[in-house]
């Protein structure tokens, strides 16, 4: 290749690579934007039509603990979604986590005491987030090494840690969680839930993964073009991989949240939940197609449907009705984005050098 055709790539890359970039760095500033304006409206409104029982410090409280275990299984859909695809077994396998810490700690209390089952609470912990590790990565292998499409596979995955939970716990509900635990669900530093600032790390680790790591470059890149992925040297499967033990541990931590809420575990909790993270995800500004999401756009968004279900409660509103909202604020919000999407004038593709073909990556 001559020096110049070989300068002639090198400047289309770069201009390549600032345009995606910059629509990127435009696409999450407007998701963030109007889920923090749907935040302040929906906010205020409630406020306005029931400010002696909304603006309750005990509500807002409620607010503050109940968002979390919703915000973390959001981003654990988020980030398999980032990559093109879905997990729809979060739920299953936070309930797979509690359930872990609940029955490991039952039985200790019942076999050695109090004392020695209170003393072993950080190994329950970390059995609790591993199978969520393990839950994640049977999901991976799936997705990544045998090739089913992930919804398919998810779906799978789903009934199958659900049936295998049920078998586990007889179809009960199991009581009990460590003293550390609810302590935990309980306490506040500065007015501010624990949960929340959990949430709050969470996110945070997150968002430095995702746009300050390797890793997180190579997630945005299979899900915006798994072919150009394939041929810039980044495999698939051990990206894959990855993407969906993220999701099982972020999907155990909002387990143990879960526990730390309610100091029981049943292998049906937050049944409703699966539905409720798909459409918060979507309107904190994520592609469903993959290639760009926000994290701080879903915190937002957790706390949206979060404040418009506090305020449904305040209205004496059903759950039927609060349903009904969310699947209108979800189609709103799609319909605004596709009418914007279609006014955008077509961009054309920028050039490439005839002779400039890369290898593929093997697996």
């Amino acid at each position: 290749m001559s020096e110049k055709m070989r300068g002639l790539r090198d400047v289309n890359d770069r201009a390549s690579s600032a345009w995606s970039s910059a629509i990127e760095r435009v696409h999450v500033a407007r998701g963030v934007g109007r889920m923090a304006l749907l935040l302040v409206l929906t906010f205020t409104f409630f406020a306005i039509l029931r400010p002696g029982i909304f603006l309750n410090s005990v509500n807002l409280t409620n607010i503050g603990i109940a968002a979390p275990e919703i915000g973390l299984l959001s981003l654990a859909v988020m980030i398999s979604m980032l990559t093109g695809g879905i997990d729809l077994s979060v739920v299953a396998m936070a309930n797979g986590a509690a359930i872990t810490v609940s029955s490991l700690y039952t039985a200790a209390l019942t076999a050695q005491g109090q004392a020695a089952a209170e003393q072993m609470t950080p190994l329950f912990l970390l059995a609790g987030l591993g199978v969520g590790l393990i839950l994640g990565a049977i999901n991976g292998v799936l997705i990544s090494v045998v090739g089913i499409t992930p919804i398919l596979a998810t779906l799978g995955t789903m009934q199958l840690y659900n049936g295998l939970a049920l078998v586990w716990t007889g179809g009960v509900t199991i009581s009990g969680a460590p003293t550390a635990l609810r302590t935990m669900g309980r306490t506040g530093v500065l007015g501010v839930p624990l949960l929340m600032l959990i949430l709050v790390a969470a996110a945070a680790a997150l968002a430095v993964m995702i746009n300050r790591t390797p890793m997180g470059r190579k997630v945005q890149l299979q899900g915006a073009n798994p072919v150009a992925a394939r041929y810039s040297g980044i495999s698939p499967r051990r990206t894959l991989m990855m993407t969906y033990i993220t999701s099982g541990l972020l999907a155990s931590l909002a387990g143990l949240l879960f526990l730390s809420r309610n100091p029981s575990a049943s292998a049906d909790y937050g049944s409703s939940y699966v539905l409720l993270v798909i459409v918060i995800v979507v309107l904190g500004g994520t592609n469903p197609m993959g290639g760009f999401a926000t994290v701080l756009g879903v915190v937002l968004a957790t706390l949206t449907l979060q404040v418009v279900s506090s305020g449904f409660t305040a209205l004496r509103l059903s759950a039927y009705q609060y349903a009904i909202a969310q699947g209108s604020i979800l189609i709103g919000v799609m319909i605004l984005d596709h009418v914007k999407f279609r006014r955008r004038p077509p961009r054309p593709a920028p050039p490439v050098p005839p002779d400039a073909v890369p290898t593929p990556v093997q697996n």
